[in-house]
């Protein structure tokens, strides 16, 4: 059985992107990048949505192509392509780099993935993390605070139906005033 994890960069007010949908406020340091990097090397496969699938097909496919592509983007362009990914959509028609769609509920594939894949598995995204996080299927959580308050947008956590019990299983600074708390569930 695998380990699902979700985890983004986030303001300090809770945010993963402000009211117009910018995150250019969560700009990482190369220890950061680097952090984020081996996270995404060692995840077995990736739960995205459309839009944040979207998002991340339209830049990391060639990212490695660009002539003045530092090795950060160049390492993480290629473990990003080379990742396994589900996509969940109703509207694609079709999915690359390593992806398969799936038109399924999120909650109903991920806990049958979650069984079927051992290793890590990352949700990408609040809006598909979010029913998965009301139905109790993420084990651990990683929130990447940036020294940044955004006064609003799309929050980390969504509304929860109770209390979420969390263990901190560690806490990190990064250059800048960027901290990881990485976070496990605990059964209530």
């Amino acid at each position: 059985m695998g380990t699902l994890i979700y985890g983004l960069n986030v303001s300090v007010d809770g945010y993963i992107a402000d009211a117009a949908g910018n995150i250019d406020w969560s700009d990482p340091s190369e220890e950061l990048h680097r952090y984020w990097n081996d996270f995404e090397r060692d995840t077995a496969l990736a739960f995205y949505g459309r839009r944040l699938y979207d998002l991340m097909s339209s830049y990391w496919p060639t990212a490695d192509k660009s002539p003045d592509a530092d090795p950060l983007i160049i390492d993480f362009a290629r473990i990003w392509c080379n990742m396994p990914k589900v996509v969940f959509s109703r509207t694609l028609d079709s999915v690359d780099w390593n992806s398969r769609l799936e038109r399924g509920d999120p909650v109903e594939v991920v806990t049958r993935l979650k069984g079927e894949t051992d290793g890590n598995l990352e949700v990408a995204g609040a809006t598909l993390a979010a029913p998965i996080v009301q139905a109790g299927l993420v084990d651990e959580f990683r929130l990447v605070i940036a020294p940044t308050a955004v006064g609003g947008g799309t929050p980390f956590f969504p509304a929860l139906p109770s209390w979420l019990s969390l263990r901190l299983l560690e806490n990190r600074t990064f250059p800048g005033g960027t901290v990881l708390l990485r976070y496990a569930a605990t059964p209530d």
